[in-house]
């Protein structure tokens, strides 16, 4: 058993790191060239304009639905969904269109809020949004 010390035929385990010097140094050249480009700036006169009109901000309904089902339109009892409906009638006809900030307790039956939002769906309202969800994000 003789053991081969010299440089023989084995293959070369080294890596060749001429490419990756190649590679750096275009990557530098590069850079060189282009950063003068990058911090070259350019003055430019813009137009001035003038500010759009400030929007009219449209009038929020606070509709709350309490745990035994009732409902309440800025604080008034709404007795049946037939006067839900009137009011939903007349408040899609103001333009802007008011928002319907909708609060139902934490303990209101699904039934009625599928309700109150169906109605407002068939009477054309477009901006409802819940509030007061406090409880539900834990």
């Amino acid at each position: 058993m003789a053991m081969n010390l010299g440089s023989g035929s084995g293959p070369m385990v080294d890596i060749n790191t001429t490419p990756l010097i190649d590679v750096m140094l275009v990557l530098l050249v590069t850079l060189i060239i282009t950063l003068p480009v990058m911090t070259h700036s350019t003055k430019i006169d813009l137009p001035q304009g003038h500010p759009p009109p400030p929007k009219v901000q449209p009038q929020v309904i606070n509709l709350n639905i309490d745990f035994d089902g009732t409902i309440t339109w800025n604080g008034t009892v709404v007795p049946n969904m037939q006067t839900l409906d009137a009011y939903f009638a007349s408040a899609s006809q103001q333009v802007p269109q008011p928002e319907i900030h909708l609060n139902p307790d934490g303990m209101a039956k699904y039934g009625v809020v599928a309700k109150v939002l169906a109605a407002a769906q068939r009477n054309r309202m477009r901006k409802i949004g819940f509030v007061n969800t406090s409880e539900f994000s834990q």
